[in-house]
């Protein structure tokens, strides 16, 4: 189990899911069980604020994740109650309300045990935005990732505009929204954004993405328990 954990575009995704696919393993970012809840929330409440029956909603429902069950660019498929939700889950309806829900207390304790019942499974490489610390302080190997936030405004800013489509956002917009989204999980009382004790940290503001897989492949081979 390997967990990288860092703020929202800090590139932990890519280097986990590059991670993940050279290893065989799943690669499991702990957002989407976020994204899952607000998008079922946003579906059937008209709204993501009230978090009792956010909470009550997340208790009821089954999320999964699963290595790629489609061929179409998805880094994992994502099940709520069976349906593919993978896409659905990344509108801007969704992006604007997720920050909010995983600010819930209840909520998070409830996706911590859904998150951990996938980890422990073996075999996976977790990211997120407290796996060293919270969902799988056991990780074999942690693995804590920053970067400047105009750096992640702008990587989140091409990659939306790499996949197009009416629902992409300019510069501005995704600046200011990872600037609150930063302040949120920073300072939220349950698992709030941080490095583990034992988790290496990397700046990757000005570093190429594969040379920051390259070096945590090598932190990897020197630990085969891993």
């Amino acid at each position: 189990m390997i967990a990288i954990d860092g703020p929202v575009a800090s590139g932990k995704s890519t280097v986990g899911k590059r991670l993940a696919d050279k290893l065989g393993y799943l690669f499991f970012d702990t957002g989407v069980m976020y994204r899952a809840v607000t998008c079922l929330a946003l579906r059937k409440l008209g709204s993501a604020r009230d978090a009792a029956a956010v909470t009550a909603l997340t208790e009821r429902v089954h999320i999964d994740i699963q290595p790629p069950t489609v061929d179409d660019g998805r880094d994992s498929t994502v099940l709520a109650d069976g349906e593919d939700i993978t896409w659905a889950i990344r509108s801007k309806d969704v992006e604007n309300s997720v920050s909010l829900v995983a600010a819930m207390q209840d909520v998070r304790r409830c996706l911590t045990e859904q998150m951990r019942r996938v980890g422990l499974r073996g075999k996976v490489v977790m990211v997120g935005r407290d796996v060293g610390t919270v969902i799988l302080p056991e990780a074999d190997l942690k693995v804590f990732l920053t970067a400047s936030i105009e750096a992640r405004a702008r990587r989140r800013f091409q990659e939306e505009q790499a996949r197009g489509g009416a629902q992409a956002r300019t510069y501005a917009d995704i600046l200011a929204n990872l600037r609150e989204r930063d302040r949120i999980d920073s300072s939220r009382a349950l698992a709030p954004l941080r490095a583990a004790e034992d988790a290496l940290q990397l700046d990757t503001t000005g570093l190429d993405l594969l040379g920051v897989v390259a070096a945590i492949e090598q932190l990897i081979e020197a630990r085969p328990e891993a």
